[in-house]
């Protein structure tokens, strides 16, 4: 298996852009496209952030984005982007989201970060991402919806805010022997947390000392995925300083550093799935010649 890498490069809107990059082994990895965006967006902001690719059960994959123009402000995004592709290169199907058609975001100014998971038991995407919504109670925390198709969502709901009643964002969720694992970013501390769970659905719950970040920088956009050999690794944005961390665990809550690693092309907040050979080499030779 080979490793494929979807992010974005900045706060400008030709930043704010889905751009490619691919790994042989989970370590080091090659931007594609010359480092240039492989996705025009037509629909909503035309600016994404926070890319995420998952397989589609039915074949294909999904990417589901912050539908954001960031000059815009940072309270004025509410809705999501995605589009569907059968071979990881034509991104068809465009279709955005103003989750204010829901009455329970209709006052959100930040739907952030998605990513999905499917579950098979509802036999649906479980979506969560990071939202607040003007007047509530809640802080700015990690919801959840289901949706089939990317296209019509159930009604949000709370999905988990931290005891400490601070902010919680850019959730990536993990699932391993039954327990499902979220890192999330603290937002006070500017930091990479943990909260478990027997169940996809909740309750997380916290426990003492929770930090996993290997860094006193601020980090945030975090991503979990695991290598052929089962290692689990753990990226995650410093976006202060325009680098990327690379953490690896055995048992998804002690980390030590990874050394030997690049993604040195200045790449933000973005994801990692596993691709075949034959999905690597069409990648390349499409975007490489």
């Amino acid at each position: 298996m080979k490793y494929l890498f979807s992010y974005f490069k900045g706060n400008l809107p030709w930043e704010e852009r889905t751009c490619l990059a691919v790994s042989e082994d989970g370590y080091h990895f090659k931007p594609l496209n010359n480092n240039k965006p492989v996705i025009k967006q037509t629909k909503g902001t035309k600016c994404c952030r926070d890319p995420f690719i998952l397989r589609d059960v039915n074949g294909g994959f999904y990417l589901i984005a912050t539908d954001m123009k960031s000059t815009k402000g940072w309270n004025s995004n509410h809705g999501v982007v995605s589009w569907h592709s059968d071979d990881l290169i034509n991104w068809t199907d465009e279709c955005a989201v103003d989750f204010h058609i829901f009455p329970e975001t209709e006052k959100a100014d930040k739907i952030w970060a998605p990513e999905a998971f499917w579950d098979g038991e509802k036999n649906a995407y479980f979506v969560y991402f990071s939202t607040y919504n003007k007047g509530s109670d809640l802080p700015l925390c990690i919801w959840y919806t289901y949706t089939t198709d990317f296209k019509t969502y159930e009604n949000p709901k709370p999905l988990f805010s931290p005891s400490n009643g601070l902010a919680a964002i850019d959730a990536d969720i993990t699932e391993r022997d039954g327990k499902y694992y979220m890192y999330y970013k603290d937002e006070y501390n500017k930091t990479i947390c943990l909260v478990i769970s027997d169940n996809l659905c909740g309750p997380y719950e916290e426990y003492e000392n929770n930090k996993v970040a290997l860094t006193d920088k601020n980090t945030e956009g975090c991503c979990m995925y695991q290598l052929d050999d089962g290692t689990d690794i753990l990226i995650m944005d410093m976006y202060s300083n325009g680098k990327y961390l690379m953490q690896k665990t055995g048992d998804m809550k002690n980390f030590e550093l990874v050394e030997d690693y690049d993604m040195s092309f200045g790449p933000r907040h973005g994801s990692v799935i596993k691709i075949t050979d034959k999905e690597y080499e069409r990648l390349v030779k499409h975007y490489e010649g």
